[in-house]
């Protein structure tokens, strides 16, 4: 979604971020303080001077937005390569959102809450994320009813 979000998109007033997703589907999520710095910085310090709309833009002249979510998969990946962490099995832009579900999960937010942040369609989408969180899974697992008979 960071790919195709504009400047406009931005509500800085509220701390809001319009986003538009899979079928021009707009959700509207909160800017954390920390997140919407970060982004004021990379406008700021980073983003080359250009009147183009999206916020995001390759850092070589010549300035343009990226092309695909590819772009993004291939910062972070070489982001995690720099940081010198044993790369995961998939360490693209699909890392970030699977880092942070967890991260909330782990933190105490409920699945409905991760659901919304995430913009799945379902709870279902994102109960993937709560398959791996085993120290939360041994909290909630409940004894197994009757005797076993194996």
């Amino acid at each position: 979604d960071i790919v195709h979000m504009k400047l406009a998109h931005i509500n800085w007033q509220d701390g809001i971020l319009h986003l538009f997703g899979k079928g021009q589907r707009e959700d509207c999520l909160p800017l954390p303080q920390d997140a919407g710095d970060a982004i004021l910085d990379y406008i700021e310090k980073s983003r080359p001077p250009t009147n183009i709309a999206e916020v995001f833009l390759c850092l070589n002249a010549p300035y343009r937005p990226f092309t695909s979510s590819v772009a993004v998969s291939n910062l972070v990946a070489h982001a995690i390569t720099r940081s010198g962490i044993s790369p995961p099995a998939s360490c693209g832009a699909h890392l970030l959102r699977h880092s942070a579900a967890t991260q909330m999960l782990r933190s105490g937010a409920t699945l409905e809450t991760v659901s919304s942040m995430l913009r799945h369609r379902t709870q279902d989408m994102t109960g993937y994320y709560a398959k791996v969180d085993f120290p939360m899974l041994e909290k909630v697992v409940q004894p197994w009813p009757g005797e076993m008979t194996c």
